[in-house]
C-alpha cells in the first residue's frame, strides 16, 4: 500500500482550527457561525492569565456565552496566526492576538489595546474541536 503525499495539502485539523479562529476574531460573527465548529462535548481549557486569573474550564455552552461576551468589550480584534503544527487531529497554534476594549469594563477603558502571545492546543474530531488548552500571555496593560 502506497501513501499519498501530503505536501502543499492542509490537513483537517489545521482547516478547522483556521476556520474556528477565523470566526472567533470576526466581531460581526455570531453563535450560529462558531456552533458548527464546536463539539458538544467540547472542553476549554483556560490557564491563568490576567484577564482569568483563576483560568477556567469551559463546556460548549460556556464557551459560546464567552465568545458573545467578547463581542459586547471589544471593538476590534485580530489573531495573526505565526505557526501550526498538526499530528493527526491534534494541532498546535502560536498566535499574537490584539483587542481593542470598546467599554469601560473594570480596569480595563474603552481604547486601550490588548496583546496576549498565545500558545493553544486543539484536538479535532469529525471537524469539530473537541478539546483546547491555551496559555495567553498578556502584555503589560498600558496604564
Amino acid at each position: 500500500m502506497t501513501s499519498e503525499p501530503t505536501i502543499g495539502r492542509v490537513s483537517e485539523a489545521e482547516s478547522v482550527v483556521r476556520r474556528y479562529y477565523d470566526v472567533v476574531a470576526d466581531l460581526s460573527s455570531g453563535a450560529d457561525d462558531l456552533q458548527p465548529l464546536l463539539a458538544r462535548d467540547l472542553r476549554v481549557t483556560e490557564h491563568p492569565n490576567p484577564i482569568s486569573p483563576n483560568g477556567g474550564v469551559r463546556d460548549r455552552e460556556a464557551t459560546i456565552q464567552g465568545f458573545l461576551a467578547g463581542k459586547n468589550l471589544l471593538r476590534e480584534q485580530s489573531f495573526d496566526m505565526h505557526e501550526i503544527v498538526v499530528a493527526g487531529d491534534r494541532a498546535a497554534a502560536r498566535l499574537t492576538w490584539r483587542g481593542v476594549v470598546g467599554i469601560d469594563a473594570g480596569p480595563l477603558v474603552a481604547g486601550q489595546e490588548l496583546v496576549a502571545e498565545i500558545a493553544s492546543f486543539l484536538t479535532v474530531r469529525d471537524g469539530q474541536v473537541v478539546e483546547q488548552e491555551t496559555f495567553d500571555c498578556y502584555q503589560p496593560f498600558a496604564r
